[in-house]
């Protein structure tokens, strides 16, 4: 279901036939309208749609899935964000596979696809030339993207595909929480652990938890058991257990802090936990979630049908 179809979605409805009206970019109304009349010879019998291109999904979605822009002959022609282009074949067949769409394809705007807990949209809403739309393109468009978030209340992932990760972190609200990069990464956990507690804000933290960004199945109910055995007199690390099976997250209490800090390397804080045994206080987390990698597609669709099966 598309937020503009979806009944009762009536702010949604609203932007979407506001957006499709949008002339403020004029060398992107240009170039979009000048492909819609020219067309590609493959597409010579279509109608192209040739407007700014609303997003399409679940409005009560839990992932976002943001692209760079419509293609020329892509979602220009159909008239649906990654509709009618290869990348849309790549993006729909895995988001068939891991449930969260009802078919493998998406060719037209009224082929049956719907979307189940995913939306799909752009920060750039008419096609560029070359795939490129300039700084102060990007800007004009950004409030389209600023009220879908807005009505999106209930995300809680995002993708962001292409060169648009900047705008994602401007306008994704993360509460609290602090965005470090850390961009000699290739140098390994170790070095990645040590160079994010450096650069952590100066507060009075009396301990740090780790968690992996490639185990979407930590459950915060895991985070909050190894918060409260610290709290209670654990560690100086405390470590989730899995039927018995050290894994992660793992709590860390900064009176170790010098210790971390002199991490280096892709072993991260296993070979400092190996020689002081002692040091690790395990919790058991089983019941909780898993801390399953994703590192291959496989892992995504596993991950993606457990999702499904346990929001």
């Amino acid at each position: 279901m598309s937020a503009a179809d979806a009944p009762g979605d009536v702010l949604f409805q609203q932007v979407n036939r506001e957006l499709v009206q949008c002339r403020r970019c004029p060398r992107l109304v240009a170039w979009r309208e000048q492909v819609a009349r020219e067309k590609r010879a493959a597409f010579r019998d279509q109608e192209y749609w040739g407007r700014p291109v609303p997003g399409f999904g679940d409005p009560a979605a839990r992932l976002l899935v943001l692209g760079l822009a419509p293609a020329a002959h892509g979602g220009n022609r159909t008239g649906r964000i990654f509709t009618g282009d290869r990348s849309g074949d790549w993006l729909f067949g895995s988001l068939h596979r891991t449930g969260f769409a009802n078919q493998p394809t998406s060719v037209s705007r009224d082929d049956g696809l719907a979307l189940t807990d995913c939306y799909i949209t752009a920060p750039v809403k008419c096609a560029p030339p070359a795939n490129q739309p300039l700084p102060q393109e990007r800007a004009s468009c950004a409030p389209w993207l600023d009220q879908e978030l807005a009505l999106l209340d209930t995300i809680r992932v995002v993708v962001a595909l292409g060169a648009h990760a900047a705008e994602v972190r401007a306008r994704v609200d993360l509460g609290r929480a602090v965005l470090l990069v850390v961009r000699d990464w290739a140098l390994g956990m170790g070095h990645v652990l040590a160079s994010a507690l450096t650069a952590a804000p100066a507060r009075d933290h009396r301990a740090s938890v780790v968690l992996l960004g490639d185990q979407p199945l930590v459950s915060g109910r895991s985070v909050a058991r190894l918060v409260d055995a610290w709290r209670g007199g654990a560690g100086p690390v405390v470590t989730a257990a899995y039927g018995g099976r050290p894994g992660h997250p793992k709590l860390f209490d900064h009176r170790l802090l010098p210790e971390l800090l002199r991490l280096s390397g892709d072993a991260g804080a296993r070979d400092l936990l190996a020689a002081h045994p002692e040091w690790v206080h395990a919790v058991e987390v089983g019941a909780l979630g898993s801390d399953a990698d994703v590192d291959v597609e496989a892992d995504l669709q596993r991950v993606g049908r457990l999702l499904l099966a346990n929001p």
